[in-house]
């Protein structure tokens, strides 16, 4: 049974293991060219994934959709939703008249955000980028958006602690090309892109991919372009009742990925760790302790 209110890609997730092999086959065509794959007509669609039109509609209802069209409409809402500013977003919540206080509705809001996050993280795709951010032979690249670049300035913080060689890169594309210059193969970026997704970030990704560059990307529920040459891909659920979207499970599980991180090079970490006290000992940056 799927959730009404799960997206597209979500329902497909959830019923991978039950789909036949055509089914699958156009449900991964679906996934990698989404949502468009979804928006031709049934024919075209069944053709341009090589299967028939019938295994297309019989995948659809799957789903939990009673045709093609609603499948197609349910495209179109999630389409619309990537592209919406902040005016538009408070309209769809205010249409709904809430009873219940805001804080109550932001609080569940939110608390739903992060369980639905958690309950779609492949946990096999958790562990391996955490091998990834942990491997010190290469770089590792921090980049984020408009909104996201503050997601970015935190990671690195946390990362630098971590582990060596570690870059945070300006938010401003005009110097990432600096950047690129120096990728190479065995390097990492950790990128941040949610709504309205930036094509700035899917040139940089391109660029990086070239170079053999490992790409970790965390987006919101409808998945940034760039989940198309990432290498990991991390969905968090983001919307909220306000006109801007939620940070609030995104933090959580980018504050899971440097947890699992830092544990999978404790040794190493751990003598960063003091070192880094030490010097921060030597410039009274904090207030002593009492002896």
């Amino acid at each position: 049974m799927t959730n009404a209110s799960a997206t597209v890609r979500e329902r497909i997730r959830q019923l991978h293991a039950e789909l036949t092999r055509s089914e699958r086959k156009f449900a991964n065509a679906l996934l990698e060219n989404y949502p468009a794959a979804g928006l031709a007509s049934i024919t075209l669609a069944a053709s341009n994934a090589e299967v028939s039109t019938p295994t297309v509609a019989r995948m659809v209802q799957k789903l939990g959709y009673r045709g093609y069209p609603q499948f197609q409409q349910a495209l179109l809402e999630e389409l619309q939703a990537t592209g919406s500013g902040p005016t538009q977003r408070r309209a769809n919540w205010v249409a709904e008249a809430p009873e219940a206080h805001l804080l109550n509705r932001f609080a569940k809001a939110a608390t739903q955000n992060i369980e639905r996050t958690f309950s779609n993280i492949d946990s096999r795709q958790f562990d391996a980028a955490a091998q990834l951010l942990a491997q010190q032979a290469g770089m590792l690249y921090i980049v984020g958006g408009r909104i996201s670049s503050a997601l970015a300035l935190y990671a690195f913080t946390h990362f630098q602690a971590i582990r060596s060689h570690v870059v945070h890169m300006t938010s401003s594309s005009a110097t990432w090309p600096h950047y690129v210059l120096d990728m190479a193969e065995g390097d990492t970026l950790l990128l941040f892109d949610v709504r309205r997704y930036e094509t700035n970030l899917l040139r940089l990704a391109k660029q990086a991919s070239e170079r053999g560059v490992r790409i970790i990307l965390i987006t919101d529920q409808w998945a940034s372009p760039v989940a198309s040459v990432a290498d990991h891909s991390f969905q968090c659920w983001i919307e909220i009742p306000s006109a801007w979207d939620s940070n609030s499970a995104t933090m959580m599980l980018l504050e899971a990925l440097i947890a699992a991180t830092q544990e999978v090079c404790w040794p190493e970490t751990k003598d960063r760790y003091e070192r880094l006290e030490n010097l921060f000992d030597m410039t009274r940056l904090f207030k002593q302790s009492p002896s």
